[in-house]
């Protein structure tokens, strides 16, 4: 296999929404990193957000930037916004998220309009955005399917909604870790084959069916997974723009053919989240990287 194959890298991830964190702060606590008493520096936050995004344009990646509404010191985690897709007749969507915490719930408002300025039509799983609960940092585009953990956050109702909604395949993975409570915590894709897994975040049954999954995984620790946020990384072509990479991880990707790029972001590791939190992909496309199924199909493994 050629260099140049093994670095093809993923379909999407060219384009990105990002918030900039010109209110970012810990008000409250909804999950384990969070200490209003640790305040994150909004001088050095505001630079580390800017070399991320000069990062992604310098590879390559467009960023649109949306402004932060100051009663949302959370809404810099774009990821969880909503999740952008390109149909297979070329309409543009964002399902938008419904927050599991009502702390987080004000952000789609303004974030609705500003997706749609971009061409995508927002919409809500089954009906409103007032039924299940579902967090796009869940989703993933992934082989034959979208990969949608749901637990902490999304819920499992969601699934069967998102499924029918947008005609595709969902394989939902059971999320069990308090501090992997999204899946981009926990999961990675790198290109068709290849994925950073922490199978510690998921019940046994989701992890051996992620796994499964994945052909070629590269399994991080539950350690690696919490304390250097690995998973939370971006794609952008060949290139794995991380907040930190472990050795063995940097070989391994090296190996394959990836060059890493490392962006400390640390600052808003206090509020829980790293690159891909902060950068919500909108160019996922159904029927290129997500094959269309006619009235959608959801396949959950059995709870252990």
């Amino acid at each position: 296999m050629s260099v140049l194959q093994r670095t093809r890298g993923l379909g999407w991830g060219q384009r990105y929404v990002a918030v900039e964190p010109t209110h970012f702060r810990v008000d409250y606590v909804i999950n384990p990193f969070m200490d209003p008493a640790v305040q994150p520096d909004p001088v050095l936050a505001m630079s580390q957000w800017q070399t991320m995004v000069r990062t992604l344009e310098g590879l390559g990646a467009s960023v649109d930037v949306l402004a932060q509404r100051p009663d949302a010191p959370d809404m810099v985690y774009a990821m969880n916004l909503g999740l952008g897709l390109v149909r297979a007749d070329g309409t543009r969507q964002a399902v938008m998220s419904h927050m599991r915490y009502a702390e987080r719930r004000m952000e789609t408002v303004s974030a609705g309009p500003f997706f749609a300025g971009l061409g995508h039509a927002p919409s809500y799983v089954g009906s409103d955005g007032v039924g299940a609960h579902l967090e796009a940092g869940d989703a993933f585009a992934f082989g034959d399917a979208l990969v949608v953990g749901y637990g902490p956050r999304t819920e499992e109702l969601a699934l069967k909604h998102l499924a029918a909604d947008l005609g595709v395949r969902v394989r939902g993975l059971r999320i069990t870790h308090p501090g992997m409570y999204h899946l981009d915590l926990a999961f990675c894709p790198l290109d068709e084959r290849r994925a950073l897994v922490c199978p510690a975040a998921l019940d046994a049954p989701s992890a051996a069916a992620l796994l499964e999954l994945v052909p070629e995984p590269l399994v991080l620790t539950e350690e690696e997974a919490l304390t250097t946020f690995a998973a939370n990384s971006v794609v952008v072509g060949s290139t794995v723009v991380m907040p930190a990479c472990p050795p063995r991880v940097r070989t391994k990707l090296e190996e394959w053919g990836f060059d890493v790029v490392i962006v400390d972001v640390s600052e808003f590791h206090k509020g829980g989240g790293s690159i891909r939190c902060l950068t919500n992909p909108i160019d996922i496309t159904v029927g290129r990287d997500l094959p269309a199924v006619p009235g959608g199909e959801v396949v959950i493994p059995p709870e252990a």
